[in-house]
């Protein structure tokens, strides 16, 4: 199916023929009728892709600053590559389609097929969408004035920040396609406007829809026109729907305002503030977010869970079915604003439109009513390349791989590239990462079919780099299907899962392996060579500097992540694990207390190993420390000696014969030799790299830990209980 996609390293757009995705729980599958070019947010984008490098760091200096610090930690080689990995990255343009509801996901209520609906879905033939961020069209409404909702709302939620009451005086600065119909919804909302912007044709129109204008290309006063409209008094609110660099627009929207006045920032501006504009009058200060409550929050938008009416009014859904009832009432007028239209098949030709600054409002997409359904939903694999034989033949690892994100984009393929393993499929949930990736690293084909892949017999191993909550089941699925599995951490996220995997029976030289990468590294082989020479217990300390990611991300989610200690600390475990060359026995942890406003504390802990022969090793595992810390560190004491290794750059021995210092420019945290040696031990069918029983035993000593912090927690908060 066809899809727009933009190249934000250089800039280019294309249509791209990628594959139709599968329909999830909570989503809808729609196929595409009209869609909307925000002549606002899509020709930013496309500005900041033609950006050289140097331009494109001064619009985003707070990712220099991310990058700085990541080349301190990481090393310059591994950074720029990062950039340039990140930069290189497909962007899905659109966020405004009209459609028909063709698949319904499990857990959907309120829609069926043949649904008209509006959407945030990008400009595709078919679109995967949240039911959230859908809402179906009311009989009457047509389909080109439907597909401006998703962008009217953006309006509408400034105005309801904004709070007007019958017979109030606004401004609106910036008289885009946002902008004119934020006039419209103000007007409606029975406020007199004045209308600021440099374009006369823009100016023109806002009139035509009933506001009063300033035309700054002409060098009239906005602060003059804003008195004269108010009054004298000053207008009671100014929302800002311009898009620029400079502060101008908030410096002069506080001085239009009375006193307590309101000012909304809907589109982007400079943000130095004056407190001397604000202090006397005591004016509020907003920046809307998007289409409203619900917005970028994953409980209310992937997974459904509604905000309650009473509670929250107004949330994107409830504001795209405002949209919808002023249309079907004829309170707004959205043809007006459509200054082109163009075919799916002529979209690079509408960005050109947009890129050259001609005067365009609304450009509409039109999709083929006649494409056949059918083949669009049929259509989930896309050829890369020349297919090779039918079947993998024996002492070849034909790969597939299951998820393409970072991971896989920026660390796996290109230390698999580096082996004997030939690229097959890649699969990808959307089709576009899949695109991507597949294109990027040579795969033969890239799919949306899981399960097509599995039963492929031109591939015998299979990579689940997918979110964790999914890593069990694709593995058990791969292990039926009789390939080698590659699972990245974890192999699973409970018991009944690794269960389950337990009582799957590998066949003869199937492997099953996790990425448990750090035990490859040469670092940790150089240390596991000195430490096998020592005889007696030793004592393991791992200090982690994990860094904080938000109580949101989908790593602290139980069921989708697993928390931090399954999802990432399962490393550390085996990497002592590891070095020590013998069973863990015993497992005991703690965290830090709970305090007000941490949400997260299972991030913040100390976990203690004891292991058969007598050593004893602890990970700190800490999320609250500073970025500019090394991120891992071991130090191991044993004999009157002690080995210590600073973050997989540099291990320095004391007291060994022959061994004082290892040191490499970047880092090597072993993925390299990790593919060697699984892709190895499937060509030549020798056993896997790491002992099926030490995965296992590595799997349930972190499920342990999670147990225990768990259940310390829920303690403490009994005793809080009983003392409150």
């Amino acid at each position: 199916m066809n899809q727009i996609l933009q190249n934000l390293k250089t800039g280019a757009t294309e249509i791209a023929d990628i594959p139709c995705p599968q329909v999830r729980t909570g989503h809808l599958l729609i196929q595409t009728r009209m869609s909307v070019v925000s002549a606002g947010t899509e020709r930013m984008l496309v500005e900041f892709g033609k950006a050289n490098l140097l331009e494109k760091a001064k619009q985003q200096p707070d990712k220099v600053k991310q990058v700085m610090d990541k080349i301190k930690t990481d090393g310059l080689a591994p950074t720029l590559e990062a950039v340039r990995t990140k930069l290189d990255q497909p962007l899905a343009l659109g966020y405004s389609n009209v459609g028909t509801v063709v698949e319904v996901g499990r857990g959907v209520e309120g829609f069926a097929v043949g649904d008209r609906v509006i959407s945030n879905g990008p400009h595709a033939e078919i679109v995967h969408v949240p039911k959230q961020l859908c809402a179906k069209i009311p009989d009457g409404v047509d389909d080109e004035e439907a597909a401006f909702t998703v962008i009217a709302s953006i309006g509408l939620q400034g105005i309801r920040l904004a709070n007007p009451t019958l017979g109030e005086t606004f401004v609106v600065t910036g008289l885009g396609l946002i902008g004119l119909i934020t006039v419209q919804l103000l007007r409606a909302h029975g406020c007199r406007v004045l209308g600021a912007d440099f374009d006369p044709g823009k100016l023109q129109i806002a009139k035509s829809l009933g506001a009063e204008i300033v035309d700054l290309s002409k060098g009239e006063d906005p602060l003059s026109a804003a008195r004269t409209f108010s009054k004298g008094r000053g207008v009671d609110g100014v929302l800002i729907t311009a898009s620029t660099k400079s502060s101008e627009p908030v410096h002069q929207a506080a001085h239009m305002c009375r006193k307590r006045g309101r000012i909304v920032l809907v589109g982007v501006t400079g943000l130095e503030l004056s407190r001397a504009d604000f202090y006397e009058k005591e004016l509020s200060f907003q920046v809307s977010c998007s289409y409203g409550p619900g917005r970028y929050d994953p409980e209310y938008e992937e997974k459904g869970q509604d905000y309650p009416v009473g509670f929250v009014r107004w949330t994107e859904q409830r504001n795209f079915e405002a949209i919808l009832d002023m249309l079907a009432d004829g309170k707004l007028d959205l043809k007006s604003l459509i200054t082109h239209r163009f075919p799916i098949g002529q979209a690079v030709e509408a960005y050109e439109v947009l890129g050259q600054g001609k005067s365009s409002l609304g450009i509409i997409l039109h999709y083929d009513p006649k494409q056949n359904v059918q083949a669009l939903l049929n259509r989930k694999t896309v050829e890369l390349a020349l297919a090779p034989a039918d079947e993998a033949r024996t002492g070849e690892a034909s790969v597939g791989i299951i998820g393409a994100g970072n991971y896989t984009n920026q660390v796996l393929l290109p230390a698999l590239k580096q082996t004997k393993a030939s690229l097959h499929t890649i699969a990808s949930s959307g089709g576009v990462n899949g695109l991507h990736v597949g294109r990027r690293h040579g795969f033969v084909q890239t799919t949306t079919d899981t399960g097509a892949m599995l039963a492929d017999p031109a591939i015998n191993t299979i990579f689940v780099t997918t979110r964790h909550n999914t890593h069990a089941r694709y593995a058990e699925e791969a292990i039926k299907a009789g390939k080698h599995v590659f699972v990245e951490k974890p192999l699973c996220l409970n018991r009944n899962e690794l269960q389950d995997i337990k009582n799957l029976r590998l066949q003869p030289k199937q492997i099953l392996m996790v990425g448990f990468n750090r035990r490859f590294s040469p670092f940790t082989v150089k240390m596991k060579q000195l430490l096998d020479t020592v005889k007696e217990p030793k004592t393991l300390i791992m200090t982690v500097n994990a860094g904080d990611i938000p109580a949101e991300h989908w790593t602290q989610d139980p069921e989708v992540g697993g928390g931090r200690i399954i999802g990432e600390a399962c490393h550390f475990v085996d990497t002592l694990r590891f070095l020590v060359g013998h069973p863990i026995t015993e497992v005991t942890s703690h965290t830090v207390g709970r305090q007000p406003g941490v949400k997260i504390i299972e991030d913040k802990a100390t976990i203690t190993l004891r292991f058969e022969d007598g050593s004893l090793g602890t990970v700190h595992y800490f999320a609250n420390g500073h970025k500019s810390f090394p991120k891992e560190r071991i130090e191991v004491f044993a004999a009157g000696k002690i080995l210590e290794m600073n973050n997989f750059k540099e291990l320095r021995g004391y007291g060994w014969n022959g061994f004082t210092k290892m040191k490499l420019w970047s880092q090597d945290k072993g993925h390299k030799q990790e593919m060697k040696a699984f892709v190895d031990a499937v060509v030549t069918g020798s056993g896997s790299p790491i002992p099926l029983s030490e995965i296992y035993e590595v799997t349930e000593a972190c499920l342990d830990i999670v147990e225990q912090l768990r259940e310390q927690e829920r303690q403490q908060q009994r005793r809080q209980a009983e003392y409150a």
